[in-house]
């Protein structure tokens, strides 16, 4: 039903009812008939169809058994009071044709509140979908801008065509990870020294690579992880091992998470030693960060076969080195009772790499082995004191035990650290008394 568009203001409804069968044009000629002359010359229909002010009338009949019903629509421009006449003159309406009929105006309805009601939910329509398509166009920019550039910057290395950053040859440190995505994320956090081994197999470019370099193995936080990073010991000569987070990727760190892995990167003698692992391929000590050496070179046999079914020559014997030896334990009367104490448990737990927790009675409040004491430590639930434990003094122990308050560290000796708060006591066994004259 298409209505008269210049008569858009209100539309009458009006149902209508007759006993007998009659037509649209019955019902039209009985409305123009029956209401001329009864609402005035200002309302007579003809009149106002003829300027516009109502539309054309629409009648919808339906005739069954011998009755007749239908509808009746009529688009009015009038006032609400005109309109409001006109649709009660056409309840005098009492015969159209030959039958007897009744219509009943069930409603006059604002044409402009139906429209505005489309014209709102239409709008959300249309608002929700700019929003969702604007949602992310500012981070979707940057985002675009980033991966461009790395695109850009990371490169194939070797004739394994391993990703890799730019200018990996020109970089006296390197790092080394497991895939590309882990490729790609030190370079969006700016590092640049980055080349992956692509599987859990290292291969001979990196192992080329790494001589001369201070190589840093960064691998994941789960097995897979621990099982490449236990590969490239056999294989190739490491200098500083780091590990994401227990249960992280390296791929998904931020950039401050990565960046602190980085910097509490172990050496790889104390990772070693807390780890309990063999190295088969780390035939140079550990460099610090300057790429000065912290060691002698240890002097191992490679008993690994030789790609052309060759033998590998025994390198020459290392020269014979004056080991420290243990200092006895301290006269009782020599150290405070306090310093006693820990020197005492020290020694109760040597060579057992293990790690003891002490609370502010210096009572053991925790106990778990070397290698999984920072974890320990960073979860502990009861504040501690002081550690004492079987090895060596990391930056990462340091960092941690700052972070939980630790007053005094007291293990075997102290590593390749950076700065020691000052709140923060480290005792080694060269404080012991006659320590320097061993």
């Amino acid at each position: 039903m298409t209505n008269d568009p210049n008569a858009a203001k209100y539309q009458i409804k009006a149902r209508i009812a007759a006993d007998g069968v009659i037509d649209k044009p019955d019902v039209v000629g009985a409305v123009f008939g029956q209401t001329e002359g009864l609402l005035g010359d200002e309302l007579d229909l003809r009149d106002l169809q003829k300027s516009g002010r109502i539309g054309r009338i629409e009648v919808n009949i339906d005739s069954r058994k011998g009755k007749s019903e239908g509808e009746i629509l009529i688009p009015s421009s009038l006032d609400q009071v005109e309109t409001a006449i006109l649709a009660s003159g056409l309840e005098t309406v009492d015969r159209i044709g030959p039958c007897r009929a009744r219509i009943e105006v069930i409603s006059v309805e604002d044409i402009r509140i139906s429209k505005r009601q489309k014209v709102v939910e239409r709008a959300k329509e249309i608002l929700g979908k700019l929003q969702e398509e604007s949602k992310g166009v500012g981070l979707d920019l940057t985002e675009s801008v980033r991966k461009a550039v790395q695109v850009e910057e990371i490169t194939s290395y070797g004739p394994e065509h391993l990703p890799a950053g730019p200018n990996i040859d020109q970089a006296d440190a390197l790092i080394v990870v497991e895939g590309r995505s882990d490729v790609l994320n030190l370079l969006r956090c700016g590092i640049k020294n980055v080349i992956a081994v692509e599987g859990t197999s290292v291969p001979q470019t990196v192992k080329d690579l790494s001589r001369g370099k201070t190589v840093t193995a960064f691998t994941d936080g789960d097995r897979a992880g621990e099982l490449i990073l236990r590969e490239m010991l056999q294989t190739m000569d490491l200098d500083f091992v780091a590990r994401a987070p227990r249960g992280s990727e390296v791929e998904e760190l931020t950039q401050k998470a990565l960046v602190k892995c980085l910097r509490n990167k172990i050496p790889i003698n104390q990772y070693l030693e807390m780890t309990g692992f063999e190295s088969t391929g780390a035939s140079r000590a550990p460099m610090d960060e300057r790429g000065e050496a912290m060691g002698p070179p240890p002097g191992r046999r490679d008993d690994r076969p030789r790609r052309d079914g060759g033998e590998r020559p025994m390198p020459p014997p290392p020269a014979p080195v004056a080991r420290p030896v243990p200092p006895p334990p301290p006269a009782p009367s020599a150290l405070p009772p306090e310093l006693q104490r820990y020197f005492e448990l020290l020694g109760g737990i040597e060579n057992q790499s293990r790690s003891l927790f002490l609370g502010a009675d210096d009572a053991v409040v925790g106990e778990a082995p070397v290698k999984e004491m920072i974890e320990q430590l960073a979860a502990l639930a009861v504040p501690a004191k002081t550690v004492v434990f079987d090895g060596i003094v990391s930056q990462r122990l340091i960092d941690v035990a700052q972070e939980k308050g630790v007053a005094t560290i007291v293990a075997n000796r102290l590593g390749a650290v950076g700065k020691i708060p000052e709140q923060l006591r480290i005792l080694t066994r060269l404080d012991l008394p006659g320590a320097a004259a061993h």
